[in-house]
């Protein structure tokens, strides 16, 4: 009866602590035999069905005989060998037209494998041919990105055509900071202790280190904050909780434990029975919220996150934050408010009638210059169905000359516009164009036809004026379409 009674309690603890976690127990395997850790984890819609799989670069046991395994759910689904032992996975879109299912990449070795319906597809390599001069150029870019040592995490932030910012943790402990268009690290963050993990939460830098601590830096190197660890960090990666806009650091622990921080702010500890060497958080299967840690006897584990959990900065601390209960400094009423509340207090029925007076005026005032805009064809865009146009104008140069280009295009979908003029009207003492009067070819359907003239500036005084433009129908006086060009300055004249 001891007995009984004593397991009974244990399960009733285990109930209760599951029902106060933020986590449902999906699934685990302590027999998985999967070794592998966070860069060789990907989760992506590899048949395009809407169900997410899990692609795992698995090292094997001891290193040897590494394979490719896809899991859907706790099952694997397929496994591959690979020549060499996997060192990242990554998915990604080839094509556009739909459905649009991912590829795979997976490096491995000296070579990079694309994967296309989990067959292979492309292999990258170093190329024993000349390269191409495209990619001898891109070469020779890279190559201007010099760094002191051999980078062993990387993070990038920005569009590599427009801005970007790259950050190298590297194994002589600093973190070098490159921009698009420096050819040496523009910052540096010198640690005191090599580096385990690197990851961008919004615009701070968070590195895990082997002296069991999480440090946080700007983009220009200054520290921020620093969290130490009980134990010794063996993987990192993002938790990014797209429904409540949450980006976090998951950090796995030597003894056992997964702690997910916001800054330095703690919002939940997971405690698992081995410790972890791989995570990897969202959408599997058909959950959002999935993650999937992979132990150092090569189990796995499966949590999902409930739809209720809210995480809060301590833990599972709940109730109102601590600002709350701060008193806030609210300053004496003046005579000037004592008399104004007075006056809003007794005259309120008549200032709410003044208000909706002019709420009314205002709303009849833009109807009327909307249906004006409208009679005389002042907008830009038809207001007809039977002459569907849209015309764009643009300035360019310095002056005296200018360049005036007006974009025309017929909006129909299936109907060609024929027989069209464009007409300028500007005061012919500032201005001077070639002609003030053309005939616009046909307008095919959905195509930008750019209408080029040039416009020349007469006044030396730096005056500038308005140049109409109307797009008329042959043999009508009214215009289809209007626009007010605001001619700039000239400043050519102006130097002169």
């Amino acid at each position: 009866m001891a007995d009984a009674s004593s397991s009974d309690s244990d399960a009733c603890g285990a109930e209760s602590n599951e029902a106060n976690s933020k986590w449902l127990d999906a699934h685990y395997d302590p027999m998985a035999n999967i070794h592998t850790f966070s860069a060789c984890l990907a989760l992506a819609d590899l048949h395009g069905d809407g169900e997410y799989k899990l692609v795992v670069g698995d090292l094997g046991p001891g290193g040897q005989q590494p394979r490719l395994k896809v899991l859907k759910g706790p099952l694997v689904m397929t496994e591959s060998p690979l020549p060499a032992l996997p060192s990242a996975a990554a998915t990604f879109l080839m094509e556009q037209h739909e459905p649009r299912t991912p590829a795979l990449a997976l490096a491995s070795g000296p070579c990079v494998y694309v994967y296309k319906n989990l067959r292979p597809y492309f292999k990258f390599s170093l190329p024993q041919l000349p390269p191409n001069p495209l990619e001898q150029d891109l070469w020779n870019q890279a190559k201007e990105m010099s760094l002191p040592s051999v980078p062993v995490f990387l993070e990038v932030s920005g569009q590599f055509d427009v801005e970007f910012r790259l950050a190298a943790a590297c194994r002589n402990g600093n973190i070098y900071i490159l921009r698009r268009d420096s050819k040496h690290p523009k910052y540096c963050i010198e640690l005191s202790a090599q580096p385990v993990g690197l990851i961008r939460v919004h615009k701070v830098l968070v590195v895990g280190s082997t002296q069991d601590s999480l440090h946080g830096f700007t983009h220009k190197g200054k520290k921020l904050w620093t969290v130490q660890m009980p134990a010794a960090i063996l993987a990192m990666n993002l938790l990014e909780q797209h429904s409540r806009g949450l980006q976090a650091v998951m950090a796995g622990l030597a003894n056992g434990e997964v702690r997910i921080y916001r800054d330095k702010a703690l919002l939940n500890v997971i405690h698992t029975p081995d410790a972890v060497t791989s995570l990897c958080f969202g959408r599997y299967g058909r959950e959002d919220n999935t993650l999937i840690m992979t132990t150092r006897g090569g189990g796995l584990i499966i949590k999902i996150l409930k739809r209720t959990a809210v995480f809060v900065e301590g833990g599972s601390e709940v109730g109102p934050p601590p600002a709350q209960a701060m008193k806030l400094n609210v300053p004496r009423k003046t005579r000037l408010y004592v008399d104004q509340t007075l006056r809003e207090r007794e005259a309120g029925t008549a200032m709410h009638r003044a208000f909706q007076t002019d709420l009314y005026l205002l709303r009849l005032r833009a109807a009327r210059a909307y249906l004006q805009a409208l009679e005389s064809s002042l907008s830009p865009v038809s207001a007809t169905a039977r002459e569907p146009l849209k015309l764009h104008a643009m300035v360019q140069g310095l002056g005296p000359t200018f360049k005036l280009t007006l974009h025309l295009q017929n909006t129909s979908t299936t109907r060609p516009v024929l027989g069209l003029l464009v007409c300028f009207l500007y005061n012919e003492a500032l201005y001077s164009l070639p002609r003030a009067f053309f005939k616009v070819p046909l307008l095919v359907p959905g195509l930008n036809y750019p209408l080029e003239t040039f416009v020349e500036s007469l006044s030396n005084k730096g005056i500038s004026d308005i140049i109409k433009v109307l797009v008329l129908r042959e043999g009508q006086s009214a215009p289809l379409l209007s626009a007010h060009v605001n001619m700039p300055g000239s400043e050519g004249l102006a130097a002169a």
